[in-house]
């Protein structure tokens, strides 16, 4: 039999906290692929914070040996996925480079938004789907309830496996579903090479390590190879695999996973969706690739010292080697300095970066208040987008704004539907349908503006249903909204920091949240602090930060009362000029506080 004959790429799909992460550490144990004494939990969870936080960020493969039933060796290339709908990208790119995917579905919480969504990416590019009721050890487990979901979202009934992860359940049948069901790569190695870069990474030694999966014919150390997008060329310095951990071999031949290293330095050289192809014999055209990303959530990202500037650019190339949907570019603020504005596909995938920034590199850093990408037509100007509230124009100028719309599904329980329709009415929310999964489980689907469900949307879907509910959302196109500039005073002067583009019947509501979370963060000075709230020239709200106080008559005693009251005379006169050339320290808090105002 042919090696390509025994190869199978696969991955795992499903819904955060379902079992994927899990499910791949009982692969790993049941064909020996890490030695016991080596073995952790969530083993492909390579990161601290995604072990800290049990969820998966990164897509991670591992190459395993399994002797199936009928004797053979399989080469079994394994890709664990994230399961939360702000790193849908990596999915997709991991989807790319497969040929089937296990669809795992928690027998407790059943189908679930993302579970439909990460679905229908598989079958967007014909893998083989391998469906799998996870966690049927609990004494809660809806076993039949469950089959019956998959049944109707796939339209089979037949092939359904059942596992337990934690207990090891069911492994053995996955692998064997595995090797008998996902067909083994297309392609030749005696054609000319085409390899996709599905991910990559940066070693300080090293350089770019890239992540490929080889379409067509084979790459060797030595070889002379050409990015075809990039169009440029380089030297394959080491080709391995994944074993997990990074394994040097001869060489990658077609169908298989792996890595190559060309002694890279710039991040920047390396584009993920790239074909590789042979300098010498090159392939007639690149691989499709991927669709381009587009970030949904923006915020400015800055040094709390300047000093630092350097150092973050530096980190912000390095991690978008290995998050290739976060964007970022600079821009200077008069309150912060100089900073970059950065693009993600959500909060979460937001906080993860500044997360990931801080620890890896040992930053101390400000994020600024989420926001969309807003679209302003001027009187004299042609439609622009503006994810930036700097870069709004005054409302004189503005004939009309546009926002962003997103179709959300919601899945929940059905008791909840009161709860939830009164919680999506409120966020703008418009109805478009509502479709009962079975007797007990309804999904809900709405239009909504995505500037209203960035913040604590997804929060306040998981309280309203006691953790059942679960969201998925995808771009509808933007839609006319009357839209102003928030913004933040201090003593007068604007904060650009802390504006904010919102939609005109929010401004009042946001104005009295942001001014009172401020006054609580803000430290008090030696001088009277007013926060003021304003659209246009209107001040929409208020709050004083009183002073601190000195008893300068403290060392007057007996005289005359004239005495103290030139002493009064003389403070009162000194805290005006005060005020007038002191500046307000806004601190680090304030800026966390401000971003989580919806």
């Amino acid at each position: 039999m042919r090696k390509i004959q025994k190869i199978r790429n696969f991955c795992i799909i499903a819904h955060i906290d379902h079992g994927k992460s899990t499910l791949a550490d009982r692969i790993i144990q049941v064909t020996d692929t890490v030695d016991m004494r080596g073995f952790r939990d969530q083993f492909l969870d390579n990161m601290d914070i995604e072990r800290e936080r049990g969820i998966t960020i990164k897509s991670s493969a591992v190459k395993i040996e399994y002797r199936s039933q009928d004797g053979n060796v399989y080469y079994l290339n394994l890709i664990d996925t994230p399961g939360h709908v702000d790193f849908t990208y990596e999915v997709s790119k991991t989807i790319a480079a497969c040929e089937g995917a296990l669809l795992l579905v928690d027998a407790v919480q059943g189908v679930e938004a993302q579970t439909i969504a990460n679905l229908y990416l598989a079958m967007e590019h014909d893998l083989e789907i391998i469906p799998i009721i996870n966690k049927i050890d609990l004494k809660n487990a809806r076993i039949e309830e469950v089959r019956h979901q998959i049944s109707d979202l796939l339209g089979v009934e037949e092939g359904i496996i059942l596992t337990s992860a934690k207990e090891g359940i069911g492994t053995e049948e996955v692998l064997d579903a595995v090797v008998a069901r996902v067909p083994p790569p297309t392609g030749s190695r005696e054609e000319p090479l085409q390899a996709l870069i599905f991910d990559s990474s940066y070693d300080t030694y090293r350089g770019v390590i890239i992540y490929v999966r080889i379409m067509n014919g084979h790459i060797r150390a030595g070889m002379r190879i050409e990015m075809m997008n990039m169009g440029s060329g380089y030297e394959v310095k080491e080709t391995g695999i994944f074993a997990p951990a990074e394994t040097v071999v001869d060489g990658l031949d077609c169908g298989e996973v792996g890595y190559i290293i060309c002694n890279i330095k710039d991040a920047s050289e390396v584009e993920v969706g790239d074909t590789i192809t042979d300098v010498k014999r090159p392939a007639k055209g690149p691989l499709p690739g991927y669709k381009k990303v587009k970030p949904m959530v923006y915020s400015g990202i800055y040094p709390v010292s300047n000093q630092d500037y350097e150092e973050l650019k530096s980190a912000m190339e390095k991690l978008r080697l290995s998050d290739s949907s976060f964007m970022y570019e600079p821009e200077v603020s008069a309150a912060l300095g100089f900073g970059f504005r950065c693009g993600f596909l959500g909060l979460l995938h937001m906080e993860i970066i500044q997360e990931r920034l801080e620890r890896e590199f040992a930053l101390d850093l400000i994020v600024t208040s989420p926001s969309v990408n807003y679209r302003v037509k001027t009187c004299n100007e042609a439609l622009q987008e503006i994810d930036n509230p700097t870069k709004f124009p005054d409302s004189e100028k503005i004939e009309y704004t546009e926002e962003p719309f997103v179709r959300c599904y919601l899945i929940a329980p059905s008791d909840s539907i009161g709860v939830l329709m009164g919680l999506c009415e409120n966020k703008r929310g418009e109805f478009v349908s509502t479709k009962y999964l079975d007797p007990t489980k309804v999904q809900l689907t709405y239009d909504m503006p995505l500037s209203d469900i960035i913040v604590d949307f997804y929060d306040k879907i998981k309280s309203a249903t006691r953790g059942y509910g679960s969201l998925d959302y995808e771009f509808r196109g933007y839609r006319r909204s009357h839209i102003v500039k928030l913004e933040i005073l201090m003593n007068g002067e604007p904060c650009d920091a802390l504006s904010s583009m919102v939609h005109k019947d929010r401004a009042r509501e946001k104005g009295l949240e942001l001014v009172r979370r401020l006054k609580e963060s803000i430290h008090r000075h030696l001088f009277k602090i007013a926060i003021q709230a304003a659209v246009g020239g209107h001040i929409l709200a208020r709050e004083d930060i009183p002073p601190l106080k000195k008893n300068v008559t403290g060392k007057c005693y007996g005289g005359d009362i004239t005495r103290k009251r030139k002493l009064w005379d003389k403070q009162k006169e000194g805290k005006k000029k005060m005020r007038r050339i002191g500046s307000v320290e806004v601190p680090k808090e304030a800026f966390l506080k401000a971003m989580r105002v919806a």
